[in-house]
């Protein structure tokens, strides 16, 4: 079974979640989504585009780095 691999965008999102102590179901809970969906999107199998603004607002990550992903 192939590993998945996250995006670099995922990788972004998660590396944010560890520096202020937050987990992925808290994220979740933040911008109303579900763990699965969460993880679709940091995989990259689904866009996320209706929660990419929320997700970055939450995790007070700046406009740049949201599309260098």
């Amino acid at each position: 079974m192939k590993k998945r691999e996250l995006t670099d965008q995922g990788k972004k999102i998660v590396k944010r979640l560890v520096d202020i102590g937050k987990t992925q179901v808290w994220l979740c809970d933040q911008v109303g989504t579900s763990k699965m969906y969460m993880n679709l999107i940091l995989h990259g199998e689904r866009s996320g585009e209706k929660y990419l603004q929320k997700i970055y607002k939450v995790l007070d990550l700046e406009e740049e780095e949201q599309h260098t992903a």
